[in-house]
Parts: C-alpha cells; sequence; structure tokens
C-alpha cells in the first residue's frame, strides 16, 4: 500500500545508512538497545547522533528520511547491517570464522584485495538450535527518529536471505539453508509487524538475493523460487506498510561484490513475483545500464520505481545539474508519478564522511527541484541551498 508516497511526484531521499558524526563513539556489540539506553552516556551519544542525522537529512532538503543504521555496530566494512538481528534471536551462538565448505561461491577474492580481507575478516554466529524471534527493538529506533520530524521516517533493515550466506549450521535441527533462511524470515516478519503497530508507514527490505541467484542459477530455478517464497513470508501481513525493496550490487567499505550486475534475470521477479510497492535500483554507479527494462511499462509499472542517481562508490560529489541529467534519462522510461530519486545505496557501512554524504544528499534534492521545476510540480525547500543560509558569509560593509 502507498502510504508515503502516492500522491508525491519524484519524492527524493536516500538509501538508508548515513555516516556516524566522530563523537558518536559508542557501539551496542550485542547487547540490547533497552540495556545501552539505561547508560547515561550511551544514551545522550545515540539519541543525540539521531537528532544529527535528522537535521542533516532535513536542511539537505529530502523528502523520505532514515535512521541511518546507527543502532548498527561501528565494526569492519558494516558487518553489523547482517549482524544485529544475528546477535539477538534465538539458535545462534558464538563469533566465527566461516569455514571455506560453507562461504558463498560468489564471495571468493583473490588475498591482498579489500573484499578478501573484508569476507575472510568477519565473524559470525554459528546456527545450533531452532531460530526464534527475540526483539530487536525496530519499533523504539523508528520512534526515536520519527520523534525529531513530521517528514516521514522510513525502517529499513537487512533481509534474511542475505544472512544465510554466511551462516554454518551445526545442529541436526536443520537439513539444509532453506529451513535456516525461513525460520529467520518468520522471526523477521514478527519484527517487522511490531515495527508496524508501532505507526512505521513504510518499511524497506533491503537486498533479497534474487538478482545474485538469479543470474547464477536462472530465473526459474529451484533456488530462487524458494527465495521468492522467503522474501513474500518475510513481509506477509504488512499490506498496510508501504514496503521499499532496495537491491544494489554491493556496499561494505563502499565495495560492489558482483562483477556479472545486471537486472535482466530478475527484472520480472523483483516487478511482479514479489510483495511490495516500491523496488529501488542502483543506476549512477552502473552508467544507468539496463533503465530501458522499464520502458515497455512506462506509465502502468505494478511498482513505483526508485532510481539511484548517486553513486555510494564515489567520493566525488555530483552537481545538482549532472544529477537532473541522471533524473530525465530515467524518465525516459519511467513516468514521474512512478519515479523515485534516491542513492544507489547508503552512505555508511564504513563508506564516506559526513561532509560527503551531505552534499551527495543536497544535489539530490537541487537536481529533483530541477526536473520538477520543468514539470511544473512542486519543488522541496533545500535550507543547504540558501544563501542567506551559508556557514561562511562575509557580511557587506556598513554605510
Amino acid at each position: 500500500m502507498l502510504t508515503i508516497t502516492r500522491d508525491r511526484i519524484l519524492p527524493c531521499t536516500v538509501t538508508g545508512s548515513w555516516p556516524r558524526p566522530r563523537w558518536f563513539d559508542v557501539s551496542i556489540w550485542g547487547k540490547p538497545l533497552d540495556t545501552c539506553m539505561l547508560d547515561v552516556r550511551f544514551r545522550e551519544k545515540y539519541v543525540d547522533a539521531l537528532s544529527t542525522l535528522i537535521s542533516d537529512e532535513e536542511r539537505a532538503g529530502l523528502d523520505i528520511l532514515t535512521h541511518g543504521d546507527f543502532h548498527c555496530d561501528d565494526d569492519f566494512a558494516g558487518r553489523s547491517w547482517h549482524h544485529y538481528p544475528l546477535q539477538r534471536w534465538a539458535g545462534f551462538a558464538g563469533d566465527h570464522l566461516q569455514s571455506e565448505e560453507t562461504r558463498s561461491p560468489w564471495l571468493r577474492y583473490p588475498p591482498g584485495t579489500l573484499l578478501n580481507e573484508i569476507y575472510t575478516g568477519w565473524r559470525w554466529p554459528r546456527v545450533v538450535d531452532k531460530i526464534e524471534h527475540r526483539p530487536l527493538d525496530y519499533a523504539k529506533i523508528w520512534r526515536l527518529a520519527q520523534s525529531k520530524t513530521e517528514k516521514p521516517v522510513r525502517f529499513g533493515t537487512c533481509c534474511s536471505q542475505v544472512m544465510g550466506l554466511f551462516l554454518d549450521v551445526h545442529t541436526p535441527h536443520y537439513k539444509d539453508h532453506r529451513q535456516v533462511i525461513w525460520d529467520m524470515a518468520v522471526a523477521m516478519n514478527q519484527e517487522l509487524k511490531a515495527l508496524r503497530d508501532a505507526g512505521c508507514k513504510c518499511i524497506q527490505i533491503e537486498e533479497p538475493t534474487l538478482h545474485f541467484w538469479a543470474n547464477t542459477y536462472g530465473a526459474k530455478s529451484d533456488e530462487v523460487k524458494f527465495m521468492v517464497d522467503a522474501y513474500n513470508r518475510e513481509v506477509e501481513g504488512l499490506d498496510d506498510v508501504e514496503l521499499w525493496i532496495h537491491t544494489c550490487w554491493g556496499n561494505p567499505n563502499m565495495q560492489r561484490v558482483i562483477d556479472d550486475d545486471s537486472y535482466r534475470e530478475s527484472f520480472e521477479l523483483y516487478l511482479h513475483a514479489l510483495r511490495g510497492d516500491v523496488w529501488t535500483v542502483e543506476m549512477t554507479d552502473r552508467n544507468f545500464r539496463e533503465i530501458e527494462l522499464f520502458g515497455s511499462l512506462k506509465g502502468r509499472l505494478p511498482k513505483k520505481v526508485c532510481v539511484g542517481v548517486s553513486s555510494h562508490r564515489s567520493l566525488q560529489v555530483d552537481r545538482p545539474e549532472e544529477v537532473a541529467a541522471r533524473i530525465r534519462k530515467a524518465l525516459e522510461h519511467v513516468a514521474p508519478e512512478q519515479l523515485i530519486v534516491s542513492s544507489d545505496c547508503g552512505f555508511g557501512r564504513q563508506g564516506c564522511n559526513r561532509e560527503i554524504a551531505f552534499f551527495k544528499a543536497t544535489a539530490i534534492a537541487q537536481g529533483t527541484n530541477l526536473v520538477r521545476r520543468e514539470l511544473g510540480v512542486p519543488t522541496t525547500r533545500v535550507p543547504a541551498a540558501d544563501p542567506a543560509l551559508q556557514t561562511d558569509i562575509v557580511p557587506k560593509s556598513a554605510r
């Protein structure tokens, strides 16, 4: 159900994660958020960091805001994005290097490369018992962020099937990884329903693995069919929430993890087979390759399309005119009432610094306004672009 973008033309946002302020130097490291909030130092830093994030995104002129993934630990290459649920649900134990036998064939890289350093260095719990839901405090995180703004805050979380890529099974309870993924989907569904019940109207499921699996095994393979079913189980009963499905090709420390980054094999699956209202696609870092796939359904897409108009992998800040040109390219194939504007992926996860993330977001908002004016639709105020509100201005001499 479109709850926040139904009547918006070209709303703009960023994918989710955001660089931490330098003074936000504490992490949760597996403890419950409620326990950490009893520490007055953590409580002050975490709540203030959310205030700073919301202020940054509002000042940048974004229409839909995020919680920045600040509940995730400040760990190597953003491991906590997957790790946060695994540290809290029942059925997991330990913190181990992944075995060579169970590592995904997609995630093998030569020694001496950053991706090898990441994927051989990350540690994971093992599956030692039946996986069951335990609270992740998503509702509390959303309330803390949403209480600081009148604009909608979209809540994003890692998809369960991504976490399944990294888990070694050490219990007779599970015969294969499909059962593991399914029980994680059931556990996440319980958490997402609690988030919905708290009042969140927009939830983003991040990185179902269909585009990876379809390129490897084929869109009609049993492996892909199972992942479709697992995703739909994860979002079951959320028909009254605007569901976004985020896809890109990797973001640990800003790295692309897959060479074959084509959406062609999974195109129909994301548009038609998966429950949801918005599909986000990485485009800028891929030079808008395959944007033409949407053209045959222009104005008739079953989901809105959120197109990345700024790369999370480049440290060069876009100019608003460059962003506007990318939006116009997307509009050749997607009707304006079905297009949402964003970044390719998040700017956090040991990514760029706050200044770069902020001005990339500001460029997204300004570039969107340029195209809105051309279409004759309302623009959004961008405080960061107001000449009277610049940080350093030499005052005119009084006469």
